[in-house]
């Protein structure tokens, strides 16, 4: 298939970043800096299709010094302006080593005037015109495609962010010398290393930040720890855990390098990163080498290493906003940012009000990006293609996915899967995803909702797509933690255990697209969904303040009682490694790990959300439990169906591979499913069509208080049931979760086994 863009008709092929795709030419236009063959010149393209001039600024240096040079850019076809510099040129003008750059343009709300110099206002007719276009020449940008920047907008040594700021105060700063910098890479040999193809449905996702992972761990060397190279070094551990893919939150550019470690930390640091400054750079923040092209390196250095030890690496994108922020007051329309895409073309980067005046905002940060834009488009699924292609990345998480299935690019918003033109659908024509059997693609995964609107759009997304199941979140935190006060009916807990097929069966999805979750980055550790009634974010350092932050969390402390809380991690753990989707954990939920009742710690850079590597015997106990569970998951493919469970025979005959029951060993009918009176379940699955080791599993939840008895079904001729774990009092020690061979006789159909208020058992058929 062809695919034509804005920037002219794409081939087949690919242009710039890698190997040849499927669909489409990936940066068909060879936008952002690059090198010759020869490396004898460096060819700049930026886009922009209502400037009126830009030139091209060459340094030397990243900040502190004025440009060596600045050259006027020629306009092409389809809105690329484009210029060559030779090698010889870049020595005249004292240029020997990295190349740094950044551009200025001119447009319509300011023109150029030929008395223009920096720090006037020579030519300025308004701040932002009637078409919405916010061109001023005083603000270096970055390029949007430039594959490395060398600091973030504010540093250490220079935090005065009004220079880069439009209005009367600040429309007239000059931010050349401080202002980020593109940076010119000549390339590197750095191995990705062997890509798996593993099929999703047989994955285990490990969510983590890249600095948080290592930063407090003492077995890194210590100028490692919160880098990539530090990151790349927890690989043997994660594998051993039994995990197949890590997670990684925000890696592209963001503002950070101002995050402090003390405790006069404030609301306005950035840790988790879901401000994107640039989709192509690799955050030099969390980079050991911060040479010129170091971070490229190191990052690629670790994806091996990952993929050295059979871990996928996936990282979270944001999409639908950026680091541009919003304005700065209330019913100002003139004083925002102006880093980069905003300077070069607003209108066509950006969702606009229907006057084009101010941002159109579903994300509560300032504003969406123009995800309906085809050239915006383009740098969406160029810059994917980069990391997958370039940099190894194996799939992608997206932020506040719905925005992606924006139809209208100014004055409104409307999620509507089902258009083709929208990016959600272009994404997945042009880096399809994975089989289902597994091979060569790239897993999708949504964050199915935004702010407003039909954003909310869990089981919503079109085919392609994997969502993290809010869904399963609720229904398992609910159904665990507030009874009594939410009403959570049998059926609807066995159709989250299931795979969800209600969400996504409807629409040819498999229930791998569902990816269980019950805790996230965002939101209460496990730990501490079951140790605290309310989130406590105005703590003082290093476990807040935080602003913001969701009230209700559908959690419980247990009564206080610490036990019971270790019980209730251990199921919440258990039911969703015994559950038919994708299961994710968040990195550190293992073993226990809390911030004491935080649950919006997005801007605390500190020792306490840094996962902590020192464990005492409650916490080594329950990373034992999870590694045994993960374990059993990974040596049992009846729970990580391919398809709904449900299968016909030759002879078209419904053949049942999962049955519910009633405690009393019955099967569960539509009554006591749609009785939310009833709080304990239990299910069989026949392991025999699934080529399975069990003959059958079996898994009794108690959701009551008290101990519930359950009548065991038949485990198949000649079987007998065996344990395999059970959450209750006997799971407090160490080896909760019985190694193959190792596993505890029970008895056969019909016997009766008590399981104690809130706990789960599993068991096996051999």
């Amino acid at each position: 298939m062809k695919v034509r863009r804005a920037l002219g008709v794409a081939m087949l092929g690919c242009a710039l970043f890698g190997s040849p795709l499927a669909h489409a030419a990936i940066n068909a236009s060879s936008l952002g800096a690059a090198y010759d063959a020869t490396k004898s010149s460096i060819n700049f393209k930026v886009y922009s299709s209502r400037a009126t001039r830009i030139d091209l600024y060459l340094y030397s240096a990243a900040t502190g010094q004025q440009e060596k040079a600045s050259l006027p850019m020629t306009l092409g076809s389809g809105g690329v302006w484009s210029l060559n510099v030779t090698s010889t040129q870049l020595a005249s003008y004292g240029i020997t080593g990295t190349v740094y750059y950044g551009y200025r343009a001119w447009g319509p709300n300011w023109p150029f005037s030929p008395t223009w110099t920096k720090g006037s206002a020579a030519g300025l007719i308004t701040d932002v015109d009637a078409n919405g276009n916010r061109f001023n020449p005083n603000k270096l940008l970055t390029d949007p495609y430039a594959l490395e920047i060398s600091h973030d907008p504010t540093t250490a040594t220079m935090s005065n962010g009004t220079i880069y700021a439009s209005g009367s105060l600040y429309r007239n700063i000059d931010s050349g010398s401080s202002a980020p910098k593109g940076i010119v890479l000549q390339g590197d040999t750095q191995s990705i290393g062997t890509k798996p193809t593993r099929a999703f449905k047989d994955d285990i996702v490990y969510e983590a930040h890249v600095r948080g992972l290592t930063k407090n761990d003492s077995s890194i060397t210590a100028a490692y720890r919160g880098t990539y190279k530090g990151a790349g070094l927890k690989a043997p551990y994660l594998a051993s855990l039994g995990v197949t893919a890590v997670e990684f939150l925000p890696v592209q550019e963001t503002q950070n390098d101002t995050n402090d470690a003390d405790p006069n930390s404030d609301t306005g640091d950035n840790y988790w990163g879901y401000m994107t400054l640039n989709y192509f750079s690799p955050d030099r923040h969390y980079s050991y080498d911060q040479t010129a092209g170091g971070p490229t390196r190191e990052f690629k250095e670790m994806v091996k290493a990952f993929h050295d030890n059979g871990i996928k690496v996936y990282i979270d994108v944001v999409y639908n906003h950026t680091g541009e922020g919003g304005q700065w007051n209330a019913g100002d329309k003139t004083t925002y940012n102006i880093y980069g895409m905003r300077g070069l073309d607003n209108p066509t980067y950006y969702s606009l009000t229907s006057d084009y005046q101010y941002p159109w905002d579903n994300t509560g940060v300032g504003g969406n990006y123009n995800t309906r834009n085809t050239v915006a488009q383009n740098l969406i699924v160029d810059s994917l293609a980069y990391w997958r292609d370039k940099l190894g990345v194996d799939g992608f998480r997206y932020d506040l996915a719905s925005v992606l299935g924006n139809t209208c690019q100014h004055g409104c918003y409307n999620f509507d899967k089902m258009d083709s033109g929208n990016a959600l659908n272009r994404i997945v024509a042009e880096l399809p995803p994975r089989p289902a059997g597994g091979g060569s693609g790239v897993e999708h995964i949504a964050e199915p909702w935004a702010i407003g609107g039909n954003s909310y759009q869990v089981g919503g997304f079109p085919t392609g797509w994997a969502e993290w199941n809010g869904m399963y979140r609720d229904v398992i935190r609910q159904h665990q933690n507030k009874m009594g006060q939410v009403s959570v009916t049998p059926g609807t807990l066995a159709s989250r255990l299931a795979g969800s097929s209600d969400l996504y069966g409807d629409d040819g999805r498999k229930p791998w697209h569902s990816v269980d979750f019950i805790t996230a980055h965002d939101g209460f550790t496990l730990k501490d969904l079951y140790s605290c009634n309310s989130k406590n974010n105005s703590q003082a350092w290093p476990y807040g303040p935080s602003d913001g932050g969701e009230d209700n969390n559908n959690s419980w402390d247990q009564g206080g009682v610490a036990s019971d809380q270790r019980k209730a991690a251990r199921n919440g753990m258990a039911l969703m490694l015994l559950s038919g989707g994708v299961p994710m954990m968040v990195g550190g939920d293992e073993a226990l790990r809390s911030i004491n009742c935080n649950n919006n710690p997005y801007n605390l850079d500190s020792t306490a959300t840094w996962q902590s590597w020192s464990w005492g015997s409650d916490q080594s106990n329950f990373q034992s439990f999870t590694k045994g569970l993960v374990a059993f998951r990974k040596a049992h493919p009846a729970l990580r169906p391919a398809n709904f469970y449900a299968s016909t025979d030759g002879n078209g005959n419904v053949m049942e591979q999962l049955r519910w029951f009633k405690p009393d060993g019955t099967v569960a009918d539509s009554t006591y499913f749609n009785d939310g009176n009833n709080h304990a379940l239990a299910w069989r699955i026949d392991g025999s069509e699934f080529g399975d080791s069990a003959s059958a599993i079996y898994v009794a939840y108690n959701g009551w208080s008290g101990s519930v008895n359950f009548t065991l079904p038949w485990p198949g001729n000649g079987k007998s049931w065996y344990r395999v774990t059970d959450t209750c009092t006997w799971a407090e020690g160490a080896g909760q979760v019985r190694t193959p061979g190792a596993e505890d006789f029970i008895g056969g159909e019909n016997y009766v086994y008590g399981v104690c208020g809130r706990g789960v058992l599993l068991l096996i058929a051999k």
